[in-house]
């Protein structure tokens, strides 16, 4: 009998939060936005694919967004890090996308010259792999040489440490990029 006392509270305290979110300025960023910011980055993909894991706001009512990164995550699904091009307009984000079952990879990423969604900023050409480039990754330990085929999720320069993903992006690894196409990896 007590548990009923607190819902009209409940009520209350959102009734009087409502307006005040409204009155800080904030304003929503919707899955439209969203994919119409990774479609802009180069991967056809609908609004009714987009899953937003958290409310995202913005100062503003139009907000520009750009791709920072993707990677696979889980079957039928890929993780995005979004943020606003002037990054006082919002915080930096995460949303999935997802692709029906049917579809073996997500659309765009047929293959490897597909996959090259450019995230870099433009003029940047000091990379030795670029995202969507197939490389191989070198594992080495005290008696082990391991090569894997990969496909490159992020551009990288010599040295640099990128995140890659095997061919059919089922298992992610993180690598130091040492040289054209070759990339090392630890056990």
């Amino acid at each position: 009998m007590t548990g009923y006392r607190f819902i009209p509270a409940l009520f209350f305290s959102a009734a009087m939060a409502l307006p005040a979110m409204a009155a800080s300025g904030r304003v929503s960023i919707t899955a439209e936005q969203v994919a119409a910011a990774i479609n802009k980055a180069g991967m056809n993909i609908s609004a009714g694919q987009v899953v937003l894991l958290t409310d995202v706001v913005a100062t503003g009512s139009a907000p520009q967004l750009k791709v920072e990164s993707m990677e696979p995550w889980g079957d039928h699904r890929m993780k995005f890090r979004l943020n606003c091009v002037k990054s006082e307009e919002c915080l930096p984000f995460f949303v999935a996308v997802q692709w029906s079952q049917e579809e073996a990879t997500p659309p765009g990423f047929a293959d490897h010259s597909s996959t090259a969604i450019s995230l870099a900023k433009p003029g940047s050409s000091s990379y030795a792999v670029r995202v969507g480039s197939p490389a191989i990754l070198l594992i080495e330990g005290d008696h082990i040489h391991i090569q894997l085929p990969v496909v490159c999720l992020q551009n990288g320069a010599i040295g640099q440490t990128i995140r890659v993903t095997s061919p059919d992006h089922r298992q992610t690894y993180t690598a130091e990029v040492g040289g054209d196409a070759v990339l090392r990896g630890k056990l």
